[in-house]
């Protein structure tokens, strides 16, 4: 069992468990003993649930499945936001919707994974979970927040796991990890029962070793519920047939910098340009262009709304307790002082940047169909490195090169992908960004699994370190 998902995707293993040729049980248990022996390692599971319930049948039947504390909530248990705050309550009445539809789909929840506190950090380092460590090299962050649930697919512990995105919190961790990582279009996954998230900036999905298993995975979870804020207009087809045709001529827009940044680092460059020429010789239209808005007030506007709903967010769920002075770390206690001081003005101009950026998006998605450019702005992620015990200027200066461009497509609510095409000299993953149409993931899965097939990844993973 310990090397099952070094070899095979959820798809295939929920396969095997649905014509009855791997008991169910065995594979729970091989897996639970298997992460657990990981975990020791990593420190990417903050909590194994005992209470498995039999699996569903469904695409993925049997197949075991880790939640991140953040955004989704597991019936009987707290969801901890990585925080000591909520350790230990409220504890969730109920499934939230996307994991009820997990169940539904056939996946076993096992436990749930490390994140920053309320996800504010691209690193997975919170005081109250500690440090989860990269795979790839333990000295070296897994990224964040989505670090948790990064770090035990790229180890081949599971393969696939739930993780979130309000500014890159899936795609970072999957440059980093060496996955594939798609956050999808606003409102294609519902957030119920909690409300707006992030002025529809936040997005969930997974990180996965395959295309298919995230294609078939958004398939399982994508759809409203009554009343929710936003629906993602409806797709041509499942997302798991849009894996199997190829893209046809796409016509690619590459960057070499950020909008409104600095030049890349050489590396950084001459991946964006390897990954360019591997389009072109797919057969696509490639060119240099880069979209125009006002990364300034895009980046000022975010902030803006992370504070207000961190702030928010802290009263809501705490229903009357005050946290104490050793409750939050100091940048969180922080931010949600600014965003109690938020006024509503300032929050509905933020908004209507988020939409003026989503409109200047998609007028350059009318001449392209993919927007190209690196995950982040640089290679690795030294554990250390993006503290939440020191000043805000200290964390938003190393916070920088982390979300150049991933931030904007939460703000415009588009898609956007982490592919592992590209690795540093010394064999670390480098993870290509591609953005979309708003509500077309069909063409962002289509082009990935074509990539996939021309240079597959699965076989690249780290080795065991003592």
């Amino acid at each position: 069992m310990d090397d099952l998902f070094a070899t095979l995707d959820a798809l295939a293993v929920g396969e095997l468990v649905r014509t009855r040729k791997l008991g169910a049980r065995e594979l729970l248990d091989g897996t639970l003993a298997n992460l657990r022996a990981l975990n020791a390692e990593l420190n990417a599971i903050t909590d194994f649930y005992d209470d498995v319930p039999s699996a569903a049948e469904g695409p993925f039947q049997g197949v075991p499945f880790v939640v991140k504390q953040l955004m989704a909530d597991c019936a009987g248990h707290p969801t901890t936001l990585g925080s000591r705050f909520f350790a230990a309550q409220p504890v969730a009445a109920a499934d939230s919707a996307a994991v009820a539809r997990m169940r539904k789909a056939g996946l076993v929840i096992v436990g749930r994974t490390n994140t920053s506190e309320f996800g504010l950090a691209p690193t997975t380092e919170p005081v109250f979970g500690g440090p989860t460590r990269n795979p790839w090299r333990h000295d070296l962050s897994p990224g964040g927040s989505s670090g948790g649930s990064a770090a035990i697919v790229a180890a081949r512990g599971l393969p696939m796991a739930h993780a979130t995105d309000g500014g890159g919190s899936i795609r970072i961790p999957a440059s980093l990890c060496g996955l594939f990582g798609l956050k999808p279009s606003r409102g294609r996954i519902s957030m119920a029962p909690i409300g707006e998230t992030l002025a529809g900036a936040g997005a969930q999905l997974c990180n996965s070793i395959s295309v298919r298993d995230s294609a078939a995975l958004l398939d399982a979870l994508a759809g409203g519920e009554p009343g929710d804020p936003y629906v993602s207009p409806p797709a041509g087809g499942t997302f798991l047939d849009a894996t199997k045709r190829e893209p046809g001529r796409v016509r690619v827009a590459f960057m070499r910098k950020p909008v409104g940044g600095e030049t890349l680092d050489p590396v950084l460059v001459a991946a964006v340009e390897a990954t360019a020429k591997k389009l072109e010789a797919l057969g696509h239209h490639v060119e240099e262009a880069a979209p125009e808005y006002d990364a300034a007030a895009t980046g000022a506007a975010f902030w803006t709304v992370m504070c207000a709903n961190t702030w928010t967010n802290i009263q809501v769920r705490a229903n009357g307790r005050v946290p104490g002075p050793d409750d939050l770390e100091p940048v969180t206690r922080l931010y949600a002082e600014r965003g109690r001081q938020v006024s509503a003005h300032d929050y509905i101009r933020s908004v209507q940047t988020f939409h003026r950026t989503g409109r200047a998006l998609g007028q350059f998605f009318t001449k392209h169909d993919i927007l190209l450019s690196p995950t982040i702005a640089r290679m690795s992620l030294p554990l250390g490195v993006v503290r939440m015990d020191g000043s805000a200027e200290d964390y938003e200066r190393e916070l920088a090169p982390m979300v150049p461009f991933t931030s904007v497509c939460n703000a415009a609510g588009v898609p956007a992908m982490s592919v592992p095409l590209e690795w540093t000299a010394d064999g670390l993953p480098i993870g290509m960004h591609f953005v979309g149409r708003f509500g077309v993931e069909e063409r962002l899965f289509s082009l990935a699994a074509q990539l996939e097939r021309a240079h597959p990844w699965a076989q690249r993973k780290p080795g065991r370190q003592t």
